[in-house]
């Protein structure tokens, strides 16, 4: 099955992209091989594949969480350029 005609100025435009035309037939061309290969992806039979998330098993590998020495309050403090009850004072920034 041939690869549907694909709109790249539109699919640029979609992507807010401005495409020159060598781009526009390079990006054609790419994508009507992108969609070549789902068409052929589409042919295997999936009927005993149970669906996945995943590819692979996903495992959390960060660290247990354990109490550990830390600065204190008035070293965290100490370099700040202004402070007030114990606390950070940044500018305030409104948009």
């Amino acid at each position: 099955m041939a690869a549907p005609e694909i709109d790249i100025q539109y699919v640029a435009h979609l992507a807010r992209l401005e495409l020159t035309a060598a781009e526009q037939q390079k990006f054609g061309d790419q994508l009507g091989h992108i969609l070549e290969h789902i068409e052929k992806l589409k042919q295997l039979d999936v009927t005993n594949v149970e669906p996945t998330a995943h590819a692979a098993p996903r495992v959390n590998v960060t660290r247990a969480d354990e109490v550990r020495p830390s600065l204190s309050h008035d070293d965290a403090l100490r370099n700040a350029p202004a402070r007030a009850n114990g606390l950070f004072i940044v500018p305030k920034i409104v948009e």
